[in-house]
């Protein structure tokens, strides 16, 4: 009798455990949920208010024929073209790039051609490579580049500058430090006084525009480099990764690209658990491989020796 009441009550209590962690596995997995939807709802909210702050849309991602090497997610390049004005049918490319991701040595790369440069467009003759974008979007663009250096790009990403303003207010509210190396005022419509200074949105556009002095696209390439790296620096610190959602929609409205969103969450994600080397950069044509020359219709360009930038193209990239 004893023994049968013992049995009961052990009987009793273990139901009372299971139960007990029933409720506990319950409110757990409420408390997750609770998380998941606060996170969704936050992430939601952001990118809504960053939608706000954009003044122009683009369209629909990928609306641009391309048909770039098959890509994988341990090594890329990307085509990163900026341009003036939104979708306009004959706009020409205002900045050339070249983004290269490599998982295995997580070091990022860019490489600015030069937009004058004198190179073969397929189906086109010769003209400045920045043409090519206006002849056939994207996809001429990667056309020409392999044809003319060696390289195939996998992906393409059109940015429209009206945006950059609002990107770099985002990404870094407390500006950027430069150094102005002299009176910057013809073109960008505003006039910056040399000196080391912190420039915000339309300043810092402004800054990596100009380019009426002795040193002409060649200086604009250098600090759009310069810029791009110290807005990457600023882009991978904690408080700025809080305001990711509301990033992407402030760049959402004014970049069309044809990369996976998937692609972007494996290459951030590599980004901020490994240890990030500075940003790598190179332009092209480089230094001594090119002179100055003017071709009727067309006006000034850039003659480089092709076969000395391919392989200097190449070297970097791998």
């Amino acid at each position: 009798m004893v023994r049968h009441l013992e049995e009961r009550t052990e009987r009793k209590q273990h139901k009372r455990k299971k139960q007990r962690k029933k409720k506990r596995f319950r409110k757990l997995l409420l408390f997750f949920l609770i998380l998941v939807i606060a996170a969704g709802a936050y992430v939601y909210y952001q990118y809504q208010q960053g939608l706000a702050e954009a003044d122009g849309a683009f369209g629909k991602d990928g609306q641009f024929n391309f048909n770039g090497a098959s890509a994988n997610l341990d090594s890329m390049n990307v085509l990163l073209l900026g341009i003036d004005s939104r979708g306009e049918e004959h706009s020409r490319a205002d900045t050339i790039m070249i983004a290269h991701y490599d998982k295995d040595s997580n070091q990022p790369k860019i490489v600015s051609l030069m937009r004058d440069s004198y190179v073969d467009i397929p189906g086109h003759g010769k003209n400045k490579l920045n043409s090519a974008y206006a002849f056939g979007g994207p996809e001429l663009m990667r056309k020409t580049i392999k044809e003319n250096f060696g390289v195939d790009v996998n992906y393409y990403a059109v940015v429209d500058f009206k945006g950059f303003s609002k990107v770099a207010d985002t990404i870094a509210p407390e500006g950027i430090t430069v150094t102005v190396p002299h009176e910057m005022s013809s073109g960008i419509g505003m006039t910056l006084k040399p000196g080391k200074q912190t420039l915000h949105g339309d300043k810092l556009l402004g800054y990596v525009r100009f380019r009426h002095d002795s040193q002409s696209d060649f200086g604009r390439v250098k600090r759009q480099q310069e810029v791009i790296g110290k807005l990457m620096d600023e882009a991978l610190q904690v408080k700025t990764l809080a305001k990711a959602p509301k990033l992407w929609g402030v760049i959402d409205p004014y970049v069309d690209t044809n990369i996976p969103p998937k692609t972007f969450i494996v290459i951030g994600k590599d980004f901020l658990v490994g240890n990030q080397p500075d940003l790598k950069s190179l332009r092209l044509p480089v230094e001594g491989s090119y002179s100055n020359e003017r071709i009727s219709g067309i006006g000034a360009v850039l003659s480089i020796d092709l076969e000395e930038n391919k392989q200097a193209l190449q070297s970097f990239l791998n």
